[in-house]
């Protein structure tokens, strides 16, 4: 969330984000419609979903926050917290947890010194998630930082990606 030095709240909508928003709403047929496209506006501005941001989407949209927070919850693509600079996900369903994703959670952990599944290491540039499927369950182990998708991830391969990210 942003907020100024005083602590004070500092709306997302204001300016060439609220010049941005009123251009996605040409594309449907009515504001509440955006609601998913304007969430990742709002992500992208302040790195997460805050409850203030949530009631801020909420007005914007005419929606109800407890509707937007229905909706942020139920999409894992939404972070409700704040998150590393590079946000790891790492596949641990079945096929991929045979194909060593276990070793890989454990590997980028390590080497990003993020210490637990879900916190972000302490310089903040990290945070690795286990997630169910990324749909490519033949290439195991799959793993996506940020918009970046990869293949057949193993634990030997965790350093030279986490140097390239730095």
């Amino acid at each position: 969330m942003t907020a100024s030095h005083t602590g004070s709240y500092e709306p997302v909508f204001v300016g060439a984000v609220m010049e941005e928003l009123q251009s996605v709403f040409q594309r449907y047929p009515n504001k509440q419609a955006a609601l998913l496209p304007t969430l990742w506006i709002a992500q992208r501005e302040h790195g997460w979903i805050s409850d203030r941001i949530m009631a801020e989407v909420a007005e914007v949209l005419g929606l109800t926050p407890a509707y937007v927070k229905g909706v942020v919850t139920f999409y894992t693509m939404y972070h409700q917290h704040p998150v590393g600079k590079n946000f790891v996900q790492v596949c641990t369903t079945s096929p991929c947890n045979i194909c060593g994703a276990e070793g890989v959670v454990k590997a980028f952990l390590e080497h990003t010194g993020a210490g637990d599944a879900g916190a972000t290491s302490p310089d903040g540039k990290w945070t690795i998630v286990e997630v169910e499927c990324l749909g490519a369950c033949g290439f195991a182990t799959p793993v996506l930082i940020n918009d970046d998708f990869l293949e057949n991830v193993t634990p030997e391969k965790v350093p030279d990606i986490v140097k390239k990210y730095r």
